[in-house]
């Protein structure tokens, strides 16, 4: 675990990150966490550790004003983290056992978040079309057949936000459209926000206690993150929506394309 020394440079990182996030409603682990590895040279495992635990505090803020708001479908959480918890387990287990810190570990670390990133660009681009690829074959299934999807939704991002930090924001959500169609919009974004809580959280405790967590730096990141995402949610319906989730998806793919090759 990283000395406790505050560093304004890292709460400037936050604040342009919580300005994307409040403007795109992306998750700051797909900004973050590259930025960190690549601007500010972390090791992957710290930068995943440390970008997890500052993911659930944000979230944790989301949550409770979703919830407040009543646009949580908890049915969908409880079906979501049947998955993500024990894949959250295993996946802490195996790098644990495998030790974080590692030259192989960060390798695996780092291609999974390009990967990770690529797939969320991918989804932010062509969310609609493929959420009506799928809706037919959605519409044919019954409820059975979709809990169990969402747990197996929740295993695959268990696995991925514990190695990566990334995947609970345009992955998840893209998943939640397609099998949820007759949901609201913005229950399915509340259910999202809300289970990504419990995930990040016990994510990174065990990065926490696998030594993968930098205390002055998660400080740093929260003191200009929170005011970023308040700033970014207030101006983001001045900015078109479309050109600017097309810029970050771009920007997305050439960094997950940069960590993989």
């Amino acid at each position: 675990m990283g000395a406790l020394h505050f560093d304004p440079l890292y709460s400037l990182a936050g604040v342009a990150v919580g300005i994307l996030v409040g403007l795109t409603g992306v998750g700051g682990g797909s900004l973050m966490t590259p930025l960190l590895v690549l601007a500010f040279g972390f090791h992957p495992a710290t930068a995943v550790g440390t970008d997890l635990l500052y993911a659930s505090a944000t979230k944790a803020v989301g949550t409770a004003v979703h919830g407040f708001s009543g646009t949580v479908d908890w049915k969908v959480v409880r079906r979501m983290a049947a998955g993500s918890v024990p894949a959250t387990l295993l996946t802490l287990g195996a790098l644990g056992y495998a030790g974080t810190h590692l030259e192989g570990t960060g390798s695996v670390i780092t291609v999974t978040l390009g990967l990770a990133l690529i797939a969320t660009a991918i989804a932010m681009i062509f969310r609609t079309r493929i959420v009506a690829f799928y809706a037919g074959a959605i519409d044919a299934m019954t409820d059975r057949q979709v809990r169990n999807l969402t747990v197996a939704l929740g295993a695959v991002l268990g696995v991925l936000v514990s190695l990566s930090s990334v995947g609970a924001g345009a992955l998840g959500m893209t998943a939640l459209l397609i099998l949820y169609p007759r949901l609201p919009t913005n229950r399915l974004v509340g259910s999202d926000i809300a289970h990504a809580v419990p995930l990040t959280l016990l994510a990174g405790i065990g990065h926490w206690a696998m030594g993968s967590v930098d205390v002055g730096l998660l400080l740093s990141l929260l003191a200009g993150s929170i005011p970023g995402i308040v700033i970014g949610s207030l101006v983001s319906a001045r900015v078109p929506d479309r050109l600017l989730r097309g810029v970050l998806a771009g920007t997305l793919a050439i960094v997950g394309g940069k960590l993989v090759f």
